[in-house]
């Protein structure tokens, strides 16, 4: 491996340059997780995206539009990865950790941050129902 050491040398870098930047909130390794997250199990959206348009407008939405969307969010899903992975040690404009906040951060680029998440949980596949604990804010 040609390039096995000066990129290890890059990642201790840009690990020792996350870890010490404690002036802007969040957490550049919750980000990086995210991007290799998002790359990994970005072809997830190709089944969450017709199983929300069913909910909404109905099962022929779903085979049609829903398939179109989960193709769109699948690309959109492996791209956001990349540019986490890329820019983890730094936080990004725009990308604040409360969708209501403004500045810079270490949030997600597109919401929700991850691919499965207890709000898109198709047939229950990913999460039982029943052990989720329900949040009240």
């Amino acid at each position: 491996m040609k390039f096995g050491k000066p990129l290890l040398a890059v990642l201790a870098v840009a690990f020792l340059l996350s870890s010490a930047s404690t002036a802007t909130a969040g957490n550049p390794m919750e980000k990086l997780g995210r991007g290799i997250a998002n790359i990994a199990f970005g072809a997830g959206e190709l089944c969450i995206q017709p199983w929300d348009v069913n909910r909404e407008m109905g099962g022929v939405a779903a085979i049609t539009y829903g398939v179109i969307r989960g193709v769109v969010f699948t690309v959109a899903r492996v791209c956001v990865g990349v540019v986490d992975i890329v820019t983890f040690p730094f936080p990004l404009p725009g990308c604040a950790d409360e969708p209501t906040d403004v500045g810079w951060g270490y949030g997600p680029l597109m919401r929700p941050a991850w691919v499965f998440d207890t709000e898109h949980n198709p047939y229950g596949f990913f999460y039982d129902d029943d052990s989720l604990i329900q949040r009240t804010y």
